[in-house]
């Protein structure tokens, strides 16, 4: 079994593709049983925990620089993995905690993929504030988890210390961006590489043992 630990952020457009990208990566080499459990980073840990108009927050980032024009490779990119990127629907940019905290139980919960792809597909396809507890509960609901539990745990600050504990854990190991991908504990890839890639270093850490 080859343990592959992904460092991402929902609200890293790198970190829809490179999911996406691991996807093809695994099919590409079914020999090969994987196991694959999604880890925290905060992209940007200056974010208020009420989050921040998108405007505001693009402007702020990036000043006055073309944003269909920063857009564009990422939109070439995600057509070509089918990755439905859809900015214009976007409004806010949202604190991440609640989001890695529901993350963290779907794991615990066995629907960390269904939630973790909802998650995705809500902020960057549908333009939902996923910051936002309601919209939080209602992904967890969907994807078989108890929507109201949910709901209750994240309006107290239930596992907020262990998310952020794996975060530090992060900076520690010398992440800086996201995705970043560890297999096995031991080898590192950082990026959105192509699935192709991906599944060459599936293949040589099995061949590793």
């Amino acid at each position: 079994m080859i343990k592959i630990d992904v460092i991402s952020d929902v609200i890293c457009p790198w970190c829809f593709l490179g999911k996406r990208r691991l996807d093809k990566a695994i099919a590409m080499v079914p020999e090969f049983p994987v196991e694959v459990a999604f880890r925290p980073f905060f992209l940007d840990p200056s974010i208020p925990p009420t989050g921040l108009s998108r405007d505001e927050y693009m402007k702020a980032k990036f000043g006055s620089r073309d944003l269909k024009a920063l857009h564009k490779p990422l939109e070439e990119a995600g057509a070509r993995d089918g990755v439905p990127y859809a900015f214009d629907k976007i409004t806010r940019t949202p604190n991440t905690l609640n989001a890695h905290r529901l993350i963290r139980w779907a794991l615990q919960a066995g629907k960390q993929p269904a939630v973790v792809e909802a998650l995705f597909c809500a902020y960057w396809r549908d333009g939902l504030d996923v910051g936002a507890i309601d919209v939080l509960a209602g992904i967890a609901s969907t994807c078989g988890m108890d929507g109201q539990e949910v709901q209750r745990l994240l309006a107290l600050p239930t596992d907020a210390k262990e998310v952020m504990e794996e975060v530090e854990k992060a900076y520690e190991l010398g992440v800086q961006g996201v995705p970043t991908f560890i297999l096995n504990q031991r080898y590192g890839v950082s990026g959105a590489q192509e699935a192709e890639a991906l599944a060459d270093v599936i293949r040589q850490v099995a061949a590793k043992g």
